[in-house]
């Protein structure tokens, strides 16, 4: 919690505290309060802009003048270049060919160097060593930091303080920063609220990894929440355990329950949203949120979603990528 305090006041200058604000239809049918925590109103249209400028304004002089380097499937690679090109740094973004095309353009215009390697996340990672050795780059992880847990811990605070008597906190979860970090400062001021981890059905690696128990790699697919894809890492030293000792769920949703979720998002709250901004609103459009006592607060974790992906989804056309079956599959 000191850390998450110390990041509030390190990035202030540098993000939007953005507003929670009341859904009176999420409210209608939840049957309870439901807020709405405008996470992707942020500048780089994500959360992530805080772990990375938590991370990056530590760096040293000499750091910076290494430039940076980050594996992402698009929102931290976002964030990364902002923060190093704010800061006076260079970046060098890895990512899959799985990553959006809108994404990977809005990273270039950004001024950094985008590589794209193999076809997942832990693939584009293993570029990351040889930059390192080979350029000197310093990296800027994408979530099994402190700093990066710290910074989005800050959504934490703002959460809190704006809803004060919070009794469920809905995040999306992929390889666990965001939800580590929210949990870690929502448990530590309100011991009671429960801490819900939100997910794709396809390709989920931290459900699959608290279900065994220990870090595991999963096949990644294709999917609207591609912000969730990728692995947690095999020698994970934070995201795990937190997510194992702090969640009170994770919860899956299906394509189609995060295509209705975009599309709910759009029609009555005038938000747009992509596919993982949208699946805490997606998991109470489905029924999947248990009502209990006290304020629902839902993360609208990011906007970076396709103009024409989107336009088809609000249409109402099928769902880009299949529904599950493949599953889990372990590598």
């Amino acid at each position: 919690m000191s850390e998450v305090l110390k990041a509030k006041r390190r990035i202030r200058d540098h993000i939007i505290e953005t507003p929670t604000i009341y859904s009176t239809d999420l409210s209608s049918l939840h049957g309870a309060e439901v807020f709405l925590k405008m996470e992707h109103h942020q500048i780089t249209g994500s959360f992530k802009l805080r772990g990375a400028t938590n991370t990056i304004l530590q760096l040293t002089k000499q750091e910076l003048s290494r430039g940076v380097v980050t594996a992402s499937t698009g929102n931290h690679g976002r964030a990364v270049a902002y923060a190093a090109k704010a800061a006076g740094s260079s970046a060098t973004i890895c990512m899959s060919r799985l990553v959006p095309e809108n994404k990977v353009s809005e990273i270039i215009q950004l001024g950094a160097d985008v590589r794209i390697t193999g076809s997942s996340y832990d693939e584009a990672e293993s570029e990351l060593g040889r930059l390192v050795n080979e350029e000197g780059r310093v990296i800027v992880h994408a979530s099994d930091d402190p700093a990066i847990i710290a910074g989005q811990g800050t959504i934490g605070l703002e959460i809190v303080e704006a809803v004060p008597n919070v009794g469920t906190v809905l995040v999306p979860l992929g390889s666990g920063g965001l939800s580590a970090g929210i949990a870690s400062a929502v448990k530590a001021m309100r011991r009671h609220a429960r801490v819900i981890g939100l997910t794709m059905e396809r390709g989920a690696a931290m459900k699959a990894s608290l279900e065994a128990g220990h870090p595991v790699q999963v096949k990644e697919y294709e999917s609207l929440a591609d912000a969730l894809c990728g692995g947690i890492g095999l020698n994970n030293k934070l995201t795990f355990t937190l997510c194992r000792d702090l969640l009170d769920d994770v919860i899956l949703l299906s394509e189609s329950e995060i295509s209705a979720g975009i599309r709910y998002a759009y029609d009555h709250e005038n938000e747009v949203l992509e596919g993982a901004g949208a699946i805490g609103v997606a998991s109470l459009v489905a029924g999947k949120i248990p009502r209990i006592q006290g304020p629902t607060v839902v993360v609208l974790s990011g906007r970076n979603i396709g103009s024409e992906l989107h336009r088809r989804l609000i249409a109402g056309e099928h769902v880009p990528f299949g529904e599950p079956g493949d599953g889990n599959d372990h590598n």
